[in-house]
This record gives structure tokens, C-alpha cells and sequence, in this order.
């Protein structure tokens, strides 16, 4: 398993519509694998492949007591609404309240490509949206008022005015200890 370089706001491929897995084989479940590795080093709940740079239709999460393989995830009913702060991994330090349906119920397919249908609410159903967004090319921004997202784009912009490129390391936990 490898901790991936996260691609952050700017990024083509955060904007890309992923492609559908075709067979889920050794280079899929390897996938996997390294995005876990890197949303754990990253101390997040979920992460989409395009926000590795790879724009295929996976992602992972981790919320709660759910720990979710998502491969050609689709979300096939839900209901409610609730408002909760949501940020994002590619897009650091920057927060904002997103209404999304409190219950989802879910089709994917797992690591091994056996099909599975899950019923979610709460964190669980907030982060599978969140991730299945980016895989359609949707960032948390896109959410918000034109007011507060412009806001936040411009605080980003200023912030991060001298950055050199559209990644960056993880730095994993035990790396910051040291």
C-alpha cells in the first residue's frame, strides 16, 4: 500500500467525470488499498480516486463504524434533508454547511466486484454523497451560495497564491509525531 499525493482545488481532475470500473482486478482492489492508506495518513473519512489523480468510479469510506469500498457507486433512493459542515481533503482548511438527504440507500460494488445495496443515514450517507460528488466532477463548493462560495475561493486564492502546483504530499501522523 502506497499514501498517495492528493490533488487539491485547481486540479483538472477534480472537475473530470470518472469512468466506470469495467472488471474490479488486482489494479482496482491496489487502488483500494492505497486510497484507505491515504485517506488514514490524511486523517479523513473519505476520498474519491479523481482526488489521487486517477479518474475512475472508486472511492472509500470510513465514518462511523461504516468502512465502505465504493466501485461504481450509486445512490438508488434517498430522503430527508439535513445541514452539516463538510470539508475536503483537496480543498484544506476550507468549511462549509451542505444540505444533503439524511438517508441514502446504496448500490456498489466492493473490492472483490461482488454487488452490494446499503441503507445509510447520518455521517455515513453525508460522506458516501460527498465522495460519489467528486467522482462526478462535483466539489462541497458547489453546494454553497455564489456569496459564500466565492468567499471561500477567494480566501484559497490568497492563501494559497504562491503554491507551485495542483498537489500535494501526505504527511501521515506518524510523521508529524516525529
Amino acid at each position: 500500500m502506497s499514501v498517495l499525493d492528493l490533488h487539491l482545488l485547481g486540479s483538472p481532475v477534480l472537475r473530470d467525470q470518472s469512468r466506470e470500473v469495467t472488471a474490479v482486478d488486482d489494479e482496482v482492489r491496489r487502488l483500494v488499498a492505497d486510497l484507505f492508506e491515504t485517506m488514514y495518513a490524511a486523517r479523513g473519512i473519505g476520498l474519491a480516486a479523481n482526488q489521487v489523480g486517477v479518474a475512475r468510479r472508486v472511492a472509500v469510506v470510513h465514518a462511523d463504524e461504516e468502512r465502505l469500498v465504493l466501485v461504481n457507486p450509486r445512490i438508488v433512493e434517498a430522503s430527508g434533508r439535513e445541514t452539516g459542515e463538510e470539508g475536503c481533503l483537496s480543498i484544506p482548511d476550507l468549511f462549509g454547511d451542505v444540505t444533503r438527504p439524511d438517508r441514502i440507500v446504496l448500490e456498489a460494488l466492493d473490492q472483490h466486484g461482488t454487488p452490494y445495496r446499503r441503507e445509510l443515514t447520518g455521517l455515513p450517507a453525508r460522506a458516501v454523497q460527498h465522495e460519489i460528488d467528486h467522482l462526478d466532477g462535483i466539489l462541497f463548493l458547489d453546494h454553497l451560495s455564489l456569496f459564500k462560495r466565492q468567499r471561500l475561493l477567494s480566501r484559497w486564492k490568497k492563501e494559497h497564491a504562491d503554491d507551485e502546483g495542483y498537489t500535494r504530499p501526505v504527511r501521515s501522523v506518524a510523521a508529524e509525531s516525529t
